[in-house]
């Protein structure tokens, strides 16, 4: 092995995931940039093991020990890159924490990043999950991305269209692009910057803000992002204080055809006409219906103000999260027809 890595052997990672499950990695090593990654790639004992990149480990859930190696991305650093094409340009490093990144722009006096706030993980794992909420994903303000090829050894630059965005999708979820380590991201913001209030609860929300103001004025992205991050408060545990890693399922879509026959038999069903036709369902209100809201099996649970997270009641183990939301897909499907799926990757 490559002497002059800062690898760590027999690494602990309850610390780095934000459900707390414990778990072993047989090798660690902290990467900052591609300078690591080529002297991994060059090592034919390093370079063979398997490999798992971790950013803040919020979108992932350890089932068993990792034998092989954890790439922690912890590169720090960000900054105005100027005008471009009528966008303003702002550039951050893979382990920038996200929600401190996205409060970095609003202090720039830069709009468009407010609605994802308070989203747990790094900057590098946004693109990889495009990470949404509230009417936007990370596709939304994307310019580029830069990715070190582990196994051809090249820096390669990715736009939009190369990084194949979909509802919590991107190449880098798929064989062709799990070679690719996210090493910095670059967004393009408006510079005639409007807020963005399509979600009805968020809309609201800001209505109330406004009209309490002493001056009546149009809400700021400064704002906007206050009141985002009030209203994940109140709806979402704190993982420093309850392990989870947020949304555990994706809202599944459907036909058309199908989601008519739900409102038919439940006409209170929440769903979202999506452009091609079909619908998306929310995936809390189905479970919540399904009476798993505040309720739990062994160490894991159902959070009791948002259905849709499932969290660690305190010791429980990577089997015991999978046997909950296992126990929730079984009744959802029961009932609706419905297959939910997870957002975490299962390691």
């Amino acid at each position: 092995m490559q002497a002059d890595l800062p690898i760590l052997h027999d690494y602990p990672l309850a610390s780095l995931n934000t459900f707390r499950i414990p778990a072993r990695a047989r090798h660690y090593l902290p990467v900052s940039g591609a300078a690591e990654l080529d002297a991994l790639r060059r090592d034919p004992v390093l370079g063979a093991l398997p490999r798992l990149v971790l950013g803040g480990g919020s979108n992932l859930l350890f089932t068993r020990d990792f034998d092989g190696i954890v790439l922690h991305m912890v590169g720090r650093g960000k900054e105005v890159l100027g005008e471009q094409d009528g966008k303003l340009l702002v550039r951050a490093r893979a382990g920038e924490n996200w929600h401190a990144f996205v409060r970095w722009t609003l202090a720039q006096g830069l709009g468009g990043m407010e609605n994802l706030s308070l989203i747990p993980g790094t900057v590098g794992a946004a693109p990889i999950q495009n990470v949404g909420a509230y009417g936007t994903e990370t596709k939304d303000v994307f310019h580029s991305l830069t990715a070190y090829d582990l196994e051809s050894g090249e820096l390669r630059t990715l736009d939009a269209a190369a990084c194949r965005f979909a509802y919590r999708d991107s190449i880098f979820k798929h064989p062709e692009g799990r070679a690719l380590v996210v090493l910095d991201v670059t967004f393009a913001l408006p510079k005639d910057w409007a807020p963005n209030l399509r979600y009805a609860e968020l809309a609201r929300a800001v209505e109330e803000a406004t009209e309490k103001a002493a001056e009546k004025a149009a809400p700021s992205p400064q704002d906007v992002g206050r009141i985002v991050e009030a209203i994940r408060r109140r709806k979402l545990p704190d993982p420093a204080e309850i392990g989870n890693a947020g949304s555990f399922f994706k809202n599944p879509v459907v036909t058309g055809a199908h989601c008519a026959r739900l409102l038919a038999q439940y006409p209170a069903l929440v769903h979202h006409a999506q452009p091609d036709g079909s619908e998306k369902l929310a995936a809390g209100w189905l479970i919540d219906q399904c009476g798993w809201k505040g309720r739990a099996l062994g160490a894991a649970g159902v959070y009791p103000k948002q259905a849709l997270v499932l969290v660690n009641l305190g010791g429980a183990r990577g089997e015991d999260v999978v046997r909950l939301a296992r126990a929730i897909q079984a009744d959802v499907a029961a009932k609706y027809g419905v297959a939910l799926e997870p957002e975490p990757v299962f390691i």
